[in-house]
């Protein structure tokens, strides 16, 4: 009968780890993914409240008896938010833009056709301060994964 294989160096194999070999993520990187998620939940409100508008839920007159460019607008919002909602929880990178296009759009319509909802000042700064802080930390992010 022949013998068993035995190996000599059975020792030396180490463990499979499920860490090793993948990157260290970063404190600032944690730190925007953090903040993408907040941001998500955010739109996801914003995405919701629209979709109120657009059904007659709350106040206000209803749907079919606001101007044209309104219903688009709150037509615009309803989806986009809500499409960004998802994108930014994932921290998918279509999220982050689909956030932006829709931050930018809402600073557009606040400045630029404050009739479509009215001119709200503290939307618009709110928006604005939401684009600084995001463009902030994915620039520190940045700086911890060089090329």
């Amino acid at each position: 009968m022949s013998e068993p294989f035995v190996h000599d160096d059975i020792q030396s194999l180490e463990p499979v780890r499920e860490t090793e070999g993948e990157p260290q993520v970063g404190r600032w990187t944690r730190r925007l993914v953090l903040f993408l998620r907040m941001m998500a939940a955010v739109s996801m409100v914003k995405g919701v409240y629209h979709w109120a508008r657009v059904c007659g839920i709350g106040g206000g007159d209803t749907f079919e008896y606001q101007s044209i460019a309104w219903q688009a607008a709150t037509i615009f919002f309803a989806v986009i938010d809500l499409v960004a909602a998802v994108g930014l929880w994932l921290a998918a990178a279509w999220g982050a833009v689909i956030w932006l296009m829709s931050v930018a759009s809402m600073l557009a319509f606040e400045i630029f056709f404050p009739q479509v909802f009215g001119a709200g000042m503290f939307i618009g700064l709110a928006e604005g301060s939401l684009l600084a802080i995001y463009l902030w930390l994915a620039l520190k992010s940045a700086k911890e994964h060089p090329l």
